[in-house]
């Protein structure tokens, strides 16, 4: 066990790191999203066409994190960056293992992916510290989108909608509502990487103090309130992350903290399947102006799901 609490068993094969194998855990088959079951469900996931409910993509961060410690350490708790883009979905009880290429020793900037077993590549994208000055791996493909035509679930959305600032929390016990149906407690009953840092009684053992929230769950404390002052998008439907970034600048984020969140409209863009909003998630100390930590996510609408409002 390492200063921080964390087991993981680290190998190293050339300039490439790893950590082992891991078969994440799905908690978001009660999700509830604009009313209706989420893609994590299993019979709305095979309606579209996946085997069944997807593992929420942010769960795959907390096996890159061990990795991102063990080349830059407490730096990479309280200024680190994973930035991916989600290439093929996993399924409750598929294994999968991350993946950090660092080309130099003095590097603050390198390449991470995650494989199943069997080679399919799950994600792909960069790991980094936040004084890194070369583009993290969403910024470059934010860069390279191609101009979107005629939209129809985003037709009413502009880049730079901001929604007001609101406040957030996570405390151990709370449920996290309709999005994320579970605490903070029982997501670290199953969270793939554990360490005390993340616990109630090791928090006082921490460097800061505190517990700290797991990466993984930055996404939950950033998007449970999402519906509660909404983008204006139109009718309903199902819909998945394509790609993310967790920044921290200023961190770590603390359980039992009040923060306040702004969310912003970066960019917009298509696939055949998709329509997507890129929102970056700015977070704060209460009554500060100072980003603290970040969250950039592509939110795509499944197109075959769209329902028009009042049909």
């Amino acid at each position: 066990m390492n200063e921080f609490g964390f087991s993981t068993t680290i190998s190293t094969d050339g300039s490439v790191i790893s950590g082992p194998w891991r078969a994440p855990k799905q908690m978001l088959a009660e999700q509830s999203y604009d009313g209706h079951a989420s893609i994590h469900d299993d019979a709305t996931a095979q309606k579209l066409g996946f085997r069944g409910g997807t593992i929420e993509g942010p769960t795959h961060f907390s096996q890159f994190v061990p990795l991102g410690v063990t080349v830059w350490g407490q730096e990479f708790l309280e200024s680190g960056c994973i930035s991916a883009h989600y290439r093929n979905a996993v399924f409750e009880g598929e294994e999968v293992r991350a993946f950090l290429s660092l080309p130099t020793p003095s590097a603050t900037h390198a390449e991470i992916w995650m494989e199943k077993k069997d080679g399919t590549e799950v994600l792909r994208g960069s790991i980094s510290l936040a004084r890194d000055s070369s583009e993290t791996a969403l910024e470059r493909r934010i860069a390279g989108l191609n101009p979107v035509g005629q939209l129809v679930i985003l037709r009413d959305i502009r880049v730079g909608m901001r929604s007001k600032r609101h406040k957030v929390r996570m405390d151990f016990p709370q449920n996290m509502g309709a999005l994320y149906p579970f605490s903070l407690n029982q997501k670290l009953q199953k969270i793939t990487e554990p360490s005390s840092c993340y616990t109630s009684e090791g928090g006082s053992s921490t460097p800061w103090g505190r517990s700290i929230i797991p990466m993984e769950m930055i996404s939950v404390l950033l998007n449970h309130t999402a519906k509660v002052d909404p983008f204006p998008v139109r009718g309903s439907s199902v819909g998945l992350f394509a790609d993310q970034e967790i920044k921290l600048i200023a961190g770590p984020l603390f359980v039992g903290e009040d923060y306040e969140i702004e969310r912003e409209v970066v960019a917009l863009s298509e696939s055949k399947r998709t329509e997507s909003m890129w929102i970056r998630t700015s977070v704060y100390q209460p009554g500060g102006n100072k980003v603290i930590a970040s969250m950039l996510l592509n939110s795509a609408c499944l197109k075959e799901s769209f329902v028009e409002a009042g049909h």
